[in-house]
């Protein structure tokens, strides 16, 4: 590897728009987010299954899959 044109390679804090902060390495020292995984739908379960339901059931009368 070449030297002097890599970035420092920092441990980065993350924080989340809904206070959770956790740390990961990064170039930057400090990143902030606007969804992490303690307020991400998909990964608390508030994610509606009723709503994917729907989806499938709109394609399917689209494509007439029976």
């Amino acid at each position: 590897m070449k030297e002097g044109i890599h970035p420092e390679y920092h441990q980065a804090t993350v924080t989340c728009n809904c206070g959770n902060t956790f740390v990961t390495g990064s170039t930057k020292k400090e990143i902030h987010v606007e969804m992490c995984s303690n307020c991400h739908p998909f990964y608390t379960g508030q994610q509606k299954a009723a709503q994917a339901r729907g989806r499938i059931d709109k394609f399917n009368k689209k494509y007439g899959v029976q």
